[in-house]
């Protein structure tokens, strides 16, 4: 902290409006902000219902996971809500995905040129790729990280 009560470099304006918790990682990752958030529990849920993964080990899935929440609880919340609708079974520290419904590259994936950090990564980016989920569009990805995210590679 510095002059009274401020944080390093901070104005009261910036605590005010400045995005925090997972809003900063939406900000930081080149997201907009402009429309409304789509609920992070179930943006997980259907990230998970669309893994191409024969099974994964729980942290490959916990790190797909992140790039929609960190918060242990959220991450908690959308483990337990995914295999509660059959799409995930866990099995000790393996996941095996239900199958079904993969993303459709062609339809389901759109790309935008602009100026982006990878949500995944945190790399710079000037294409970025969205996945278009009932809940709400997530992303941006870098070609590498869309195709790690979805388990296409």
């Amino acid at each position: 902290m510095d002059r009274e009560g401020e944080a390093d470099g901070a104005t009261p304006d910036d605590a005010a409006t400045g995005p925090t918790g997972d809003d900063a990682a939406t900000a930081a990752a080149g997201g907009t902000g402009d429309q409304e958030d789509p609920d992070p529990v179930e943006l997980g849920v259907q990230l998970l219902a669309r893994l191409e993964h024969a099974e994964l080990p729980l942290p490959e899935v916990v790190d797909t996971i992140e790039t929609v929440s960190t918060h242990p609880a959220t991450t908690r919340a959308i483990l337990e809500e995914a295999e509660r609708r059959g799409h995930i079974n866990r099995q000790g520290d393996v996941v095996v995905p239900a199958g079904g419904r993969f993303l459709s590259f062609e339809s389901e994936v759109v790309t935008r040129d602009g100026e982006f950090n990878c949500r995944r990564c945190g790399a710079s980016i000037s294409t970025g790729y969205f996945m278009r989920l009932e809940a709400g569009e997530h992303g941006p990805f870098g070609s590498s990280c869309i195709r790690k995210v979805t388990g296409r590679e």
